[in-house]
């Protein structure tokens, strides 16, 4: 499901990428911007593809936990890469936290997309430690 989201992301399908949450999902942007349900997610992400050349995602997964039979718990760090470069950004580094739950026993669904700036804060060498451990992914 993370990576189907991060895919989404980085081929610029905001249809693609709603369809993966819950139709009440909510998703938490970089910026602290907030998205409440599948077509709120979907139109706010088709405004953003169309007006910026969005970087692409790379992600590595931390951590998986269920935290009942029928809702997990995913931690990712991820950089990004801006079109026509070949590094990461660590401006931009994030960690990732993705509440998914099970619909109808049978299909996977985001309730919960967070990206919480990764800037560590008078700690420039755990910035720099996870920006050459995401270029490692390149």
């Amino acid at each position: 499901l993370y990576i189907e989201l991060l895919d989404s992301w980085n081929t610029r399908s905001a249809h693609a990428f709603a369809t993966l949450f819950a139709e009440n999902g909510n998703g938490v942007g970089f910026d602290g911007s907030t998205m409440n349900g599948r077509a709120e997610i979907e139109a706010t992400l088709a405004g953003i593809f169309a007006d910026h050349p969005t970087a692409s995602y790379i992600g590595k997964v931390r951590e998986v936990r269920f935290l009942a039979p029928d809702v997990a718990m995913l931690r990712a760090v991820a950089g990004m890469v801006p079109q026509g470069e070949d590094a990461i950004n660590p401006a931009v580094n994030t960690i990732q936290t993705l509440v998914a739950v099970l619909q109808d026993d049978e299909q996977w669904q985001i309730a919960l997309f967070q990206n919480t700036p990764a800037q560590f804060h008078g700690r420039p060498e755990l910035v720099q430690q996870l920006t050459e451990e995401l270029q490692q992914l390149l």
